[in-house]
């Protein structure tokens, strides 16, 4: 599968998915047996844990092409910065997205507030700038700071690593968000 402009390449692989054509490369025993080696994935993402966003199927990837992080609310965490920082310097992702996607839980937990136990307040709270940001804008609130989140986030990781902030520097790595419209299946990647 040549490895062309990466968002290019995941705007394919999506039409191919919501078209419902998909093509299921480097899902076999001979592309599994080329990564004993190693690795060589052409794009990041830190995107949400819910189990309707898997990116290698949304994207129609196989084995080897995605280096995925995935916490609810694809929130940026010290870990999740390191993990982008190996796929960026030490196997040459050049591309980073940031993924939300449509009735996001954990956004919606942020925006109805309320009573949270455990460590669900952890993500309510790195959510919640979103939520504060987009509360007086027109439209679904949930919608709204889903999309504010991915934005936010997409600035935590430019601002909050020094490794990939030279990496970005340098013209070697680009940073994206986008977002998953879970009933058409379609992924908008943003500006």
């Amino acid at each position: 599968m040549p490895f062309g402009n990466p968002i290019d390449k995941l705007i394919a692989g999506n039409r191919r998915f919501f078209k419902n054509n998909l093509s299921h490369t480097n899902q076999d025993t001979k592309r599994r047996n080329e990564l004993t080696s190693g690795q060589n994935p052409f794009a990041a993402f830190v995107c949400c844990s819910d189990s309707r966003v898997p990116p290698e199927i949304i994207f129609d990837c196989g084995l080897g092409d995605l280096f995925i992080t995935r916490v609810a609310g694809n929130i940026i965490t010290g870990e999740i910065l390191g993990s982008l920082e190996y796929a960026s310097e030490h196997l040459g992702v050049k591309l980073i997205v940031v993924l939300g996607h449509k009735r996001c839980g954990a956004v919606q937990a942020s925006v109805n507030g309320g009573t949270i136990h455990g460590n669900i307040g952890n993500l309510v709270r790195a959510i919640f700038p979103a939520v504060l940001n987009t509360k007086d804008v027109k439209g679904d609130s949930v919608d709204n700071a889903v999309r504010e989140n991915v934005r936010l986030n997409v600035e935590n990781i430019k601002n909050q690593s020094h490794v990939l902030e030279e990496i970005i520097r340098e013209g070697k790595l680009n940073i994206t968000g986008a977002y998953y419209d879970l009933d058409t299946g379609e992924v908008e990647f943003f500006n």
